[in-house]
């Protein structure tokens, strides 16, 4: 049961470090079958190089393991609790890429400054709440997926599929793994760019939200014309 969508979850994982967007076991990938509640999701500290269809380890939204013999990442209460809220999504990416955490890091939300930007993600690329002394404590990773759907109230994921957890790092999702990739790697694109700006321009502003609606309603809004026709 659920071959595809554990080598759909493998591949994505592989294109990770293809990507050149993760170092030894940091990050991960997970995708969901929604019409069955199942999460296919990479196995906890396993190297790349070692990962199979075999390793991917099925888990249902309570955590509970389906498939697998080895244990699920570590981050997969956060996951878990991202797919239960945001129901448009079934695949999640997480890494630790250097550029877009070092924006986590210094708690910084990622300014729209132009249109390479407003193509992906509907304006800045939010920052979390700092985590507390208490949600560190206990039950640390579910904590993580809560603050993150906390940010996005009265936001819609589908326009923003990334975030940036305060001191952590980024997480990016989609409508499948591949989908969740993309946006990592973009993400990744436009925090580098995002540095390279205020470093040129210090006082640099966003871009207007006229520009800002052109680049990113031309490809996602209902009259995207984007592209090629599916007709």
């Amino acid at each position: 049961m659920h071959e595809e969508l554990k080598k759909a979850v493998l591949d994505a994982n592989l294109e990770l470090q293809r990507r050149q967007l993760v170092i030894y076991s940091w990050g991960n990938v997970s995708g969901m079958d929604r019409a069955t509640g199942i999460v296919a999701i990479k196995p906890s500290g396993i190297p790349y190089e070692e990962l199979a269809v075999g390793k991917i380890v099925l888990v249902d939204l309570d955590g509970n393991l389906i498939e697998g013999s080895l244990n699920p990442s570590s981050d997969t209460p956060t996951h878990l609790e991202l797919y239960r809220s945001f129901d448009a999504v079934s695949g999640i990416c997480h890494t630790h890429s250097p550029n877009a955490t070092m924006w986590a890091q210094a708690c910084r939300a990622i300014p729209c400054f132009g249109t390479t930007h407003a193509d992906y993600f509907y304006g800045d690329v939010p920052v979390t709440n700092v985590m507390t002394k208490e949600q560190i404590q206990s039950d640390y990773e579910l904590n993580t997926g809560k603050i993150i759907v906390e940010r996005f109230t009265g936001t819609d994921p589908m326009q923003m599929p990334a975030v940036l957890v305060a001191n952590h790092g980024p997480f990016t999702w989609g409508d499948g793994p591949a989908a969740a990739i993309e946006a990592m790697v973009v993400l990744e694109h436009i925090a580098a760019t995002a540095l390279g700006t205020i470093t040129i321009s210090p006082d640099k502003g966003p871009v207007s939200d006229t520009l800002l609606d052109k680049h990113y309603l031309r490809k996602h809004g209902k009259n995207a014309y984007y592209g090629q026709s599916q007709a």
